[in-house]
C-alpha cells in the first residue's frame, strides 16, 4: 500500500492521513478530509466547494431505494441493511462497470454521499418516522443528524457527529481496510469492495465495539459501580469494552480527542452522568492493568465515542453504521491505491496447530 495514506506511532500515539496530524484533521470540515484522503492532498478554497458541492447534490435516494428499505428487518442492526441497500443500489450506477479513474471518482462520490442517506433512512422507518430528504445546505455532520432527528442540530452536536466522521474515516490496514484491498486487487468494483468493508466492519471485534461500549455502559450504570463492574470483569478474565489496541501501547490519539468532545458535550447538556461513569471505568482499568500489571490497555476509538452517542441519543443498533459513514472515504482512497497495483493480494497460508 501507499505509505502515505496513514502513519500510525503505536507507542508514541501517533496518526496521520497523507502525513497530516488527527489534530489537526479534526479542525477541518469532513468533506476536506475525505478529499485529502482521496486525492493525496489538502484541496484549496474552490477545490473544497466543488468536491462539497458534488458530495451534496449525490445525497438524494429513489423511490426505489426507499421501498427496498421498507422491505428491511428493522429488529437488526443497521449495518444489515446498509450492506444489503448498497449491493442493490450499485446495478443502477451508469458507471458500475467504468474502471477509469474519473469512472471510479463519480461512484466514490456517490458512495460517500448516500451512505448517510441510507442509515438515516433505515433509523426512521424502523421507529416508525417517514424518511426525509437531505439538507444540501448543512455539513455531512450536520446533515446526518437532521436527517435522523427531524431537525437542524446543535452546532455542537453538529460539530462533534463532523469530527466523529473524520476521528472514523481512515487506520492503515485494519480489518475491514484489507478486506476492500483484498476485493479491489481482484479488479472488482468500487460498491463490491465497499460492501467487503462493510461486511468486515459489522464484526463486534471491529466496528461493533461501539454498540458493545454503550450496552456496557448501560450495565455499570453509575460511576459508583465501576469499580465492582471492572474487577468483576478482570478476575473472570472478561473483555472489557473499548479498552487495548493490536497497534497502540498507549493511549489512542483518537481516544483522547473523542474524550475531549464527550466531556464537551456533557457540559453543554449540563449531564455529566455518561461521562463521569466512563471515567470512572477508565480510571479503575488504567489502575488495575496499566499501573498494577503493566499492560498497556487504554481507553481505545470506541469508548468515548460509546457515551456521546448516548449524549445524542444514538442507539447502538446505528453506531457501526455511523463508523462506516466516515470510514468509507478511507476505504475508497484504498481501494483507489489498489487499483493502480492492478495486482492481486494472494497470501500464502501457514498450518498452525492452533489458530
Amino acid at each position: 500500500m501507499s505509505k502515505n495514506i496513514c502513519f500510525i506511532d503505536g507507542l508514541e500515539g501517533v496518526l496521520k492521513y497523507r502525513e497530516v496530524d488527527i489534530n489537526e484533521l479534526v479542525k477541518l470540515p469532513y468533506d476536506a478530509v475525505s478529499y485529502l484522503l482521496i486525492r493525496g492532498r489538502l484541496p484549496g478554497e474552490q477545490e473544497l466547494a466543488e468536491y462539497s458541492a458534488r458530495l451534496h447534490a449525490e445525497r438524494r435516494i429513489n423511490k426505489e431505494v426507499i421501498d427496498v428499505i421498507r422491505m428491511c428487518n428493522f429488529n437488526i442492526d443497521a449495518m444489515a441493511a446498509l450492506r444489503t441497500v448498497i449491493s442493490f443500489i450499485s446495478q443502477f450506477d451508469p458507471d458500475l462497470n467504468d474502471s477509469s479513474p474519473e469512472g471510479n471518482m463519480r461512484k466514490a462520490i456517490r458512495l460517500i454521499a448516500i451512505v448517510p442517506t441510507i442509515v438515516a433512512t433505515y433509523y426512521r422507518m424502523a421507529n416508525g418516522k417517514e424518511p426525509l430528504p437531505p439538507d444540501p445546505s448543512l455539513s455531512h455532520g450536520a446533515n446526518f443528524l437532521y436527517m435522523i432527528k427531524g431537525s437542524k442540530p446543535d452546532p455542537l452536536d453538529a460539530e462533534v457527529m463532523e469530527k466523529d466522521f473524520i476521528l472514523s474515516a481512515e487506520h492503515e490496514l485494519n480489518a475491514s481496510t484489507f478486506s476492500s484491498r483484498v476485493t479491489a486487487s481482484t479488479m472488482s468494483d468500487l460498491y463490491s469492495a465497499v460492501v467487503s468493508g462493510l461486511c468486515t466492519l459489522k464484526g463486534p471485534l471491529h466496528g461493533g465495539a461501539r454498540a458493545e461500549v454503550m450496552t456496557m455502559l448501560d450495565e455499570v450504570a453509575s460511576p459508583e459501580n465501576a469499580e465492582k463492574f471492572v474487577l468483576e470483569k478482570i478476575s473472570q478474565r472478561e473483555k472489557i469494552m473499548g479498552f487495548g489496541h493490536r497497534v497502540y501501547k498507549t493511549y489512542d490519539p483518537r481516544g483522547v480527542i473523542f474524550k475531549q468532545l464527550s466531556k464537551k458535550l456533557a457540559e453543554s447538556k449540563g449531564d455529566m452522568h455518561w461521562y463521569t461513569t466512563a471515567e470512572a471505568v477508565e480510571n479503575v482499568v488504567v489502575r488495575e492493568l496499566v499501573e498494577k500489571r503493566g499492560k498497556p490497555i487504554y481507553p481505545n476509538v470506541d469508548f468515548y465515542s460509546g457515551v456521546i452517542y448516548k449524549y445524542m441519543e444514538i442507539p447502538p443498533q446505528l453506531a457501526t453504521s455511523i463508523f462506516a459513514i466516515g470510514r468509507v472515504s478511507g476505504w475508497i482512497a484504498h481501494c483507489f491505491d489498489q487499483y493502480e497495483r492492478k495486482k492481486i493480494i494472494r497470501p500464502r497460508a501457514f498450518m498452525l496447530d492452533e489458530c
